[in-house]
């Protein structure tokens, strides 16, 4: 399956180099898609075709790798595309814990790098390192803060926490254990599985024992029903809040019953047809839909979204980086990581994103919206 993946890339940097080849912008994209996080890298894999031809009037070359959800084949891309191709910026990748290792890379290379991953750590603390990092995904903090605010208005009291035995479900894990007590909730448990466990029997029930008045699960993709699924099936009644992470139809359609009620916080991609006519949101929303169908045949999820988030912010940053520098050189990289930290007021699938020198992720408040499932779909909670 891999090998067969690995043809496929080969031949669609080749079909793209063929159509630009003088093309002086070279993006290269590390996803996951093969292995426990290929929930998240196949949509990203089929906006590839969707991305723009041109960024800054120059031609844009993408070339694309498979990180297999493994963080040393991660790693491994990350050096290829920067030694070997000369890319002027990095792309990924769709995971955590692959995407960290990723920042040494960056660093070493001096080339920006936009995560498609999802933890606060990724840029945060801003030291060195992430100083070269940038993140499409609004941060744990702010998402969970939107949450639990919501579910300390709910009544709760107590709260069970089930999450994958990764960054992700770490980095959720240490925002709601900060956040909980300054809202008056007691987290009641802290249970973990791996993103690829075909059963969390066992942690549903030890977080049941503790009698919680809800459960937080902290997850991504298709792996976030399993838990969900075990505690309805083994009788638990509570409210059940998710992350942004779910947000995606596989998770519906897989969840079935068990997944209905569910509540998180998440982008504006998600629920854009709640909107407003005219809404900004809405309009980056049917803007990218709009592409994505028009090669695809189907509609996008919002892992989809993030690959088209990241080259959007490389498409307001390249035309000021390109005044001063040409692409292919550290000064062109460099001048394009400081065009990033300049992004202001970009409506993007993900949210309103603010760069600035201290805040590599640009997100506010604006930015988290209130989901439900409800009837099947992801519906603006009420």
């Amino acid at each position: 399956m891999t090998i067969g993946f690995t043809r496929v890339c080969l031949v669609v940097a080749c079909v793209l180099y063929g159509y630009a080849a003088h093309a002086e912008i070279k993006v290269g994209i590390v996803i996951s898609a093969t292995g426990p996080g290929s929930a998240l890298g196949q949509p990203q894999l089929k906006t590839v075709a969707a991305l723009p031809k041109e960024i800054g009037g120059e031609k844009v070359t993408y070339i694309i790798l498979d990180d297999e959800s493994d963080s040393t084949k991660g790693i491994q891309n990350a050096r290829r595309l920067v030694i070997q191709d000369k890319v002027d910026v990095l792309v990924g990748s769709s995971l955590t814990p692959v995407t960290m290792p990723m920042l040494d890379v960056a660093l070493e290379s001096k080339t920006p790098l936009l995560s498609l991953a999802a933890a606060t750590a990724i840029v945060q603390p801003l030291d060195d390192k992430r100083a070269w990092a940038f993140k499409v995904v609004p941060n744990d903090d702010l998402m969970a803060s939107a949450i639990l605010k919501y579910i300390a208005k709910s009544g709760a009291k107590t709260l069970g926490f089930i999450g994958v035995s990764d960054g992700y479900g770490e980095g959720y894990y240490k925002e709601v254990s900060r956040l909980a007590p300054t809202l008056g909730l007691t987290v009641t448990t802290h249970e973990v599985y791996a993103r690829a466990d075909t059963s969390v029997t066992g942690q549903a029930l030890k977080v049941m024992s503790t009698n919680p008045d809800a459960v937080f699960i902290a997850s991504a993709g298709t792996p976030a029903v399993l838990p969900q699924q075990a505690l309805r099936e083994r009788g638990y009644t509570g409210q059940i809040f998710q992350t942004h992470g779910v947000a995606s139809e596989e998770f519906i359609k897989l969840g079935g019953a068990t997944v209905e009620g569910a509540i998180f916080a998440g982008e504006a991609f998600t629920i854009a047809a709640d909107l407003p006519a005219g809404d900004p949101f809405r309009h980056a929303t049917e803007q990218f839909v709009t592409a994505y169908e028009a090669v695809n045949g189907q509609k996008p999820n919002m892992f989809a979204a993030h690959l088209w988030d990241v080259v959007a912010l490389i498409g307001k940053a390249a035309p000021n980086a390109l005044k001063t520098t040409k692409p292919g050189t550290p000064e062109f990289r460099a001048a394009l990581r400081d065009e990033l930290e300049r992004g202001e007021n970009v409506y993007l699938n993900n949210g309103l994103s603010n760069m600035s020198k201290t805040d590599h992720n640009g997100y506010d408040e604006r930015s988290a919206f209130l989901i439900k499932v409800e009837g099947g779909k992801f519906r603006l909670a009420k």
